[in-house]
């Protein structure tokens, strides 16, 4: 859990977009972790398998969310403020709004630019973890990458 416990979380949280439930679900993981470390094959590394098992939780909380009430939108913090020098305020500034639009694009491109930026997954891996074609994630790297661009450059020019 020291060594991946914070992994776990911002994944579940890019996923899910909640705090309360990205507690929940890497709770839950680690405790699933446990309890089938027994059945861990070694195929991947152990970040992969936990975060394999943060996303199949994750859905499956989603999936009960669904059934039981329709959910509303929430509102994500994504402005933090830091009252140190003008250069890093600017620079976090600059990194907050970059992930304001990862958080914005559709679930597959989300996905895949975090775990290659964030948790820094080889394709392979990635892959693996979203039952996807290397080529596919290839491609949505590359499509991910090119709307944040395009919403950077579209933000710069306002």
């Amino acid at each position: 859990m020291e060594t991946y416990g914070s992994d776990v979380w911002n994944y579940a949280y890019v996923l899910c977009g909640s705090r309360e439930e990205a507690d929940d679900i890497s709770q839950e993981v680690f405790l699933k972790a446990y309890q089938k470390s027994g059945d861990f094959r070694g195929e991947a590394s152990v970040k992969t398998w936990l975060l394999t098992i943060t996303r199949n939780m994750t859905y499956s909380w989603r999936r009960k969310l669904m059934r039981r009430a329709s959910l509303q939108p929430q509102v994500r913090d994504t402005a933090l403020i830091y009252p140190s020098a003008e250069a890093e305020a600017m620079e976090r500034h600059y990194s907050d709004s970059i992930w304001a639009i990862i958080m914005k694009l559709p679930a597959p491109y989300r996905e895949t630019l975090v775990l290659d930026i964030k948790y820094g997954l080889p394709v392979q891996d990635i892959a693996a973890l979203l039952h996807v074609a290397p080529g596919t994630v290839k491609s949505r790297l590359s499509r991910a990458r090119d709307k944040v661009r395009a919403q950077l450059q579209k933000e710069e020019q306002q």
